[in-house]
């Protein structure tokens, strides 16, 4: 998730990006897209929800309030709903860290809520599988809810059941540092995958049949929830190594044990997961420096967004970093396509989070993805389970679980 380019700062870096042939969408493809149901499994547009200024109702455009997702961007490009990110960034682990980390998630899930109250019939709330349809069929946008890092639960790992009880769905477990419940992909282990409460937070959203996720954690911890897990998991905004080796990203061996175990791969946009920007020391260096301005990455707040986006965009174009096309994102698409098969792939751009290439700058753009789908030949039904079949597969099968767990007990 943050800190991400936007507005000013992604028009910066998209400057530099080399040219891209027009991607016209066919009548034939827009109208399937219109037909189908769309989910997209990480919007992080949550962040913005409490900012002075910004509406999900109007479009939003202009810095310091450009967002990648809104209601007329969802309109315009056939987006049903998605997952509407919870989320908290690692910061220290004392108890006042886990206080504040708390508090936060608790915030931004009161945001969510909030947005849905003030917009009922704009919104709505999908609690079960079924919901999704029901709701888009109505005329509404679908809002599941999501967890990314489980930090806010460290302080109360019991706090899993209140999420779940006003909406919680998917937790995501870690994001680009290591917590007290697992390991991520970006730093040296620390627990080798799951802590012993890891463990224990894997048995509980089982219990409640909230679906786990692990984009962002470590491959020791994608093991471990394939053996642990009742259910069956999703990464909800990944990429596939063979394409751009990257922590973030997994390897086919391990896609293909994802989808034999019956989950699901949602496929990230985020530009240096999908390519070799060309990201020099020299470059390294001065991104270190820019976080050291406010503070370090860890201490960086939703205040100062705005500006570090600002800079960070400005660095880039000064340092010459590739910025990645829509033709590398569905260089990742196909390939896992072609590893997991069509019934265990999705789409989890990272939307207002870090993510859009050149081509495919916001959600409006979201049909150039079906045609280029139907154009690689896959037919309706598949393509309708990648935008989200697939997706509310999982969710039932997790709810199933948590069902069939607690009928044994009684």
């Amino acid at each position: 998730m943050k800190p991400l380019l936007s507005g000013l700062a992604l028009a910066l870096s998209l400057a530099c990006a080399p040219a891209l042939a027009d991607d016209t969408v066919s009548a034939e493809a827009r109208a399937l897209h219109e037909r189908i149901l769309t989910l997209d499994s990480h919007l992080d547009t949550p962040s913005f929800f409490g900012r002075d200024g910004w509406d999900i109702l109007q479009r939003n455009d202009t810095p310091p309030t450009a967002s990648q997702v809104d209601l007329p961007k969802m309109i315009e490009g056939g987006l049903d709903g998605g997952l509407w990110v919870i989320y908290t960034g690692q910061r220290g682990r004392t108890p006042e860290d886990d206080r504040a980390a708390r508090d936060a998630g608790l915030v931004r899930l009161v945001e969510i809520r909030e947005l849905l109250a003030a917009h009922p019939d704009s919104f709505e709330l999908a609690l079960t599988a079924d919901d999704a349809a029901r709701i888009r069929d109505a005329g509404k946008r679908v809002v599941y809810i999501s967890i990314e890092n489980a930090s806010p639960l460290s302080a109360d790992p019991s706090l899993l059941a209140l999420y779940h009880r006003l909406g919680v769905r998917v937790l995501g477990l870690v994001h680009t540092s290591n917590n007290d419940f697992a390991d991520s992909a970006s730093t040296p282990p620390e627990w080798n995958g799951l802590s012993d409460k890891g463990r224990a937070l894997v048995a509980e959203a089982n219990r409640l049949g909230i679906v786990l996720d692990h984009s962002h954690a470590s491959d020791a911890v994608f093991d471990q929830l394939i053996a642990l897990s009742k259910a069956p998991i999703i990464l909800s905004h990944t990429g596939a190594d063979a394409i751009h080796e990257h922590p973030r990203n997994i390897d086919d061996a391990r896609i293909r044990t994802l989808a034999e175990h019956g989950g699901v791969i949602l496929v990230n946009s985020l530009g240096s997961y999908l390519i070799d920007t060309g990201a020099t020391p020299a470059y390294q260096s001065d991104l270190r420096a820019l976080y050291e301005r406010f503070g370090g990455r860890a201490n960086l707040s939703e205040a100062n967004y705005d500006e570090f986006d600002r800079l960070r965009g400005e660095l880039d174009a000064k340092h010459g970093l590739k910025k990645a096309t829509l033709d590398d994102y569905f260089a990742h698409i196909l390939h896992i396509i072609e590893v997991a098969g069509p019934e265990h792939v999705g789409f989890g751009a990272d939307w207002d989070g870090g993510g859009g290439v050149v081509g495919l700058e916001d959600v409006s753009d979201l049909p150039k993805i079906t045609e280029r789908l139907l154009e690689a030949g896959y037919t309706e039904a598949q393509i309708e389970a990648m935008w989200s079949g697939n997706l509310l597969r999982v969710i039932r099968e997790a709810q199933a679980v948590a069902v069939a767990d607690a009928s044994a007990t009684r």
